[in-house]
């Protein structure tokens, strides 16, 4: 049975804030782009928010680009994640109906015939596109319960209005913490749980190491762990801007959920890496390079190994 995380109220004081942000998801997405503008110039221009990292970023992902290309990378980067910013404020309001036609899934049998055996779907996607219009438009396309595994947010009242523009079209939430346990307890439920796979695994949680967009890059393996404990096929969720306010979120199957993974090894991550790398060098402005994908170092030892 589906567990629904505790969502702790929020103050008071906090009550003028969210009616501002709901006034303003209400208006048109026309408006919004506008409004957007705004926030690109002050973010690139003014305020340069987390320059350092996106410059960093992007000069170690494309060392063949000049200092000028990479600059114009970053420009329309800060413009398309403006946008982002106000498409995500959108989904306070948008009807389910109109999310459906700005994201357009294809290859939707890949999980359908998963579905029609039973099973659970694990979904890899990665902070590219508006990755929070996937799992919210996901639960309109797919004839099966979506869930999104997620990391709390501290501030109860951030907390609670992300939780409610991600799950008002029916999509569920997983704690990060309770993943394992949700799917003990659920196990065999026909569903898809959906993970953004591209976080930066540390030390602590024993990532497996590769190479990703010329760095060495650490990824968590739950995927490939849950994978192979529950028999879970996993699919790649490629998201694709095709304009502005539309998507396209393109299902590729990377495990079937019966072959035995081998010990040791890695090829579901392995996979996912190449996948996503490919999809960052079609559209490189699209993904979020403020994300501090790299913070992390490979230990000495591991790297003598």
């Amino acid at each position: 049975m589906k567990k629904t995380p505790i969502i702790k109220p929020y103050p008071w004081y906090y009550r003028p804030l969210e009616w501002l942000l709901l006034g303003l998801s209400s208006l048109p997405l026309s408006v919004l782009y506008g409004i957007s503008s705004g926030l690109y110039l002050l973010m690139a221009y003014v305020v340069r928010y987390r320059q350092r990292v996106v410059l960093e970023n992007l000069r170690n992902s494309f060392p063949e680009k000049s200092d000028a290309e990479i600059a114009q990378l970053a420009r329309q980067f800060y413009r398309h994640f403006s946008e982002v910013m106000v498409e995500i404020l959108k989904l306070a309001t948008m009807p389910a109906a109109e999310l459906k036609q700005r994201v357009l899934f294809r290859n939707v049998e890949v999980m359908e015939r998963h579905f029609a055996q039973g099973r659970t779907v694990l979904g890899l996607s990665s902070h590219a596109g508006n990755w929070e219009w996937v799992l919210t438009s996901g639960a309109t396309w797919l004839s099966a319960h979506t869930d999104g595994v997620y990391k709390p947010l501290s501030n109860p009242f951030f907390e609670s209005f992300l939780y409610h523009l991600r799950t008002r079209t029916g999509s569920g939430l997983i704690p990060m913490r309770d993943t394992l346990r949700d799917m003990v307890q659920r196990k065999g439920e026909v569903r898809v749980v959906s993970m953004l796979s591209d976080q930066a695994a540390g030390p602590e949680d024993r990532p497996y190491w590769t190479t990703f967009m010329n760095q060495e890059s650490g990824f968590y393996t739950s995927a490939e762990r849950l994978a192979s404990r529950f028999h879970c096929p996993v699919v790649y969720v490629s998201i694709q801007r095709l304009r502005r306010g539309y998507y396209e979120i393109i299902l590729t199957e990377l495990y079937d959920g019966d072959a035995p993974l081998p010990a040791g090894s890695f090829p579901i991550t392995d996979a996912f890496v190449q996948q996503l790398e490919r999809d960052i060098r079609l559209f490189p402005a699209d993904y979020l390079w403020t994300h501090r994908r790299w913070k992390h170092k490979r230990p000495a030892l591991e790297s003598k190994a």
